[in-house]
């Protein structure tokens, strides 16, 4: 609930999922485009997406190949979904490409920790938690968005409470360069 009250006008969310994100967006946001590879997640997402005051449009599609035009959304927002997608430079790209002239990419991620033990760790798990649960949570998101072309807003990188594997998190806004 910390992201989704900063988006503005037009929204994209990338792995939207069942939609829970959806009662967080306030009355800036015009119109939501959810954006979910997962077709039994999007069905899962159409009674929140009813719920809402703008228009809502599921969109069963990657991050990778993003359905929509150059510079059409005001606001990008990821919320625990770039350790899933897994081309995610080529995502970063077009979240790039989707986003109008002085938008915003809007994040939550976790990603590799600072520590250079808990970061081996991370890469010992990695394959594991990939398999299992399509979570690369060795990413080094920091540099993964700034290489994709963009500018940081504000960037807070912290320990939050959870599995400490998985509970570095990069929170921040971002603008393409």
């Amino acid at each position: 609930d910390r992201i989704p009250p900063l988006a503005r006008q037009r929204v994209l969310e990338i792995g939207i999922a069942t939609g829970e994100n959806i009662p967080f967006y306030d009355n800036q946001v015009e119109h939501l485009f959810g954006l979910e590879p997962e077709q039994t997640l999007l069905d899962a997402a159409e009674q929140r997406a009813s719920e809402a005051a703008f228009p809502v449009d599921l969109i069963a599609a990657s991050a990778e190949d993003i359905p929509l035009e150059d510079a059409c959304v005001d606001t990008v927002v990821s919320t625990w979904t770039l350790c899933s997608i897994p081309q995610v430079e080529r995502a970063l790209q077009e979240m790039r490409r989707v986003l109008k002239p002085g938008g915003r990419l809007l994040f939550i991620e976790h990603g590799r920790a600072p520590q250079s033990g808990m970061a081996r760790w991370q890469d010992r798990l990695t394959p594991v938690s990939r398999t299992l649960f399509g979570c690369r949570m060795n990413r080094p998101m920091e540099s993964l968005i700034d290489q994709a072309g963009f500018e940081f807003l504000d960037l807070d990188k912290v320990w939050l409470e959870g599995p400490r594997l998985l509970s570095y998190h990069y929170i921040g806004q971002a603008t393409p360069r």
